[in-house]
């Protein structure tokens, strides 16, 4: 029976995690691959910490070096799991000029130097795969390449970030504020601390890049994905919308819009009977909306050792099958045998036509709301529903609007215009909102 040989750099949380599923499962693996899969070497700066695997590796497979096993002839699949961008770079770009296949679940990566590695990988001969860069155990990236590649992909909205929405379900259940929701999320492992990355979206953003990449054959550039945090979401605002019959989710956001594409990730008031305004906890769940297959939806674990090392593991099983069969290099990173010939062109957010969620902190004083109201219509943007509620604190009211569709660029200066008035106390917390099209 052929054996094909790993070697993993990176033994940490998702690192341990592919350990552990290759050595747990190695006889239902055996079987779907018709080969043997062996880890041969694993790579990390700190081989002492016991991983608390059940079947520990070998102490003579363990290394400080990644480049022991990049240059082993016997290995036929890298597998870097390292994180970070210059070096897992490098490694990755090596291991492809010695000809292995590579498997990574970075997506920061990806995203940033998407490019380049995709190039590297099609000159080599081998091939790159990276389920798990996004949605953990969730296998998005093989439903866009694979499951709905007979389609034009023309929406997807995703909850693509745990953590963000761990927060903001404990913000929603419990009252709990911003700060006391991540010390929660971050005393329970779900969160790094500080999360920076998670609650700032560029996780997420990461993520979406990655998906248009394939759905589109093409690398977008990460600079021009919109990208906006939930760290001004109060339990307030939650409870607000919540009256006006939404949810707030933090939302990856792609739509095709024929010679241009959005691709944006933002707080989101999404109506409360949407399938993704019910997804809780830490949980990613994923819209796909095809020409031809219609709606389609991806839920699970976006994160963790076991999840994501599952996902890890379904590219190595992949790959072996293809070193057993003697192919190499058969699916290109992105899907696209012949790739448009034209990058993605991403609209800029000012362009954006949405409804909006307005908070607004203003005096208890007559008039407040008709000088709002009055700036608003001078900006082009007519109200649909008003809540104004007792003094949050002394002197100052919250006004909260919902709006009809309005252009960014429009919602934007009117809140410039309306921050800027005597009355107002504090800056205007603005949600875009996703309308019951969905």
């Amino acid at each position: 029976m052929k054996q094909i040989n790993v070697g993993i750099i990176g033994f940490g949380t998702v690192g341990a995690g592919t350990y552990e599923v290759l050595t747990t499962n190695r006889e239902i693996i055996t079987n779907r691959v018709g080969g043997e899969v062996v880890v041969r070497r694993i790579a990390d700066l700190d081989i002492e910490t016991d991983r608390g695997v059940p079947d520990k590796p070998d102490p003579a497979i363990l290394t400080t070096n990644a480049m022991d096993l990049i240059l082993d002839p016997e290995i036929d699949v890298v597998v870097e799991l390292m994180g970070g961008l210059e070096k897992a770079r490098e490694f990755i770009l090596k291991a492809m000029e010695n000809g292995k296949h590579v498997v990574t679940a970075n997506k920061a990566l990806l995203a940033e130097f998407g490019w380049e590695i995709y190039r590297a990988a099609e000159r080599a001969g081998v091939t790159l795969a990276f389920e798990a860069s996004v949605g953990g155990g969730i296998p998005i990236i093989g439903a866009l390449k694979t499951g709905l590649s007979g389609n034009r992909i023309q929406a997807c909205m995703g909850i693509l970030n745990g953590t963000s929405n761990y927060i903001l379900t404990k913000m929603a259940q419990e009252n709990l504020s911003f700060e006391a929701a991540v010390e929660a999320a971050v005393t329970l492992g779900f969160a790094e601390d500080p999360p920076t990355l998670d609650v700032d979206g560029t996780d997420a953003a990461h993520k979406l890049a990655i998906m248009i990449s394939i759905a589109f054959g093409s690398a977008v550039d990460f600079g021009h994905v919109f990208r906006e945090g939930i760290v001004a979401i109060t339990p307030d605002d939650i409870r607000y919308a919540r009256e006006f019959g939404y949810h707030i989710k933090l939302l990856a956001i792609a739509k095709d819009l024929g010679d241009q594409l959005e691709a944006r990730v933002h707080p989101v008031m999404i109506p409360k009977d949407h399938i993704l305004a019910n997804v809780h906890e830490a949980f990613n769940a994923i819209f796909l909306e095809g020409d031809f297959v219609g709606p389609t939806l991806y839920y699970g674990l976006g994160a963790g050792r076991r999840p994501t090392g599952s996902a890890v593991v379904s590219d190595i099983i992949s790959l072996a099958r293809d070193v057993v069969m003697e192919k190499r290099g058969m699916v290109p990173p992105l899907g696209h045998v012949q790739p448009p010939g034209k990058a993605v062109s991403i609209q800029p957010m000012d362009a954006l036509v949405t409804s909006y969620y307005f908070r607004v902190s203003a005096l208890d004083t007559t008039g407040v709301l008709s000088t709002i109201s009055g700036i608003l219509a001078q900006n082009g943007i007519s109200i649909s529903s008003v809540i104004q509620k007792g003094r949050d604190r002394k002197g100052s009211v919250p006004i909260v609007m919902l709006t009809h569709e309005a252009r960014e660029s429009q919602a934007q200066q009117a809140i410039r215009l309306i921050d800027e008035l005597d009355v107002v106390t504090d800056k205007t917390v603005v949600i875009r909102v996703e309308g019951n099209d969905l």
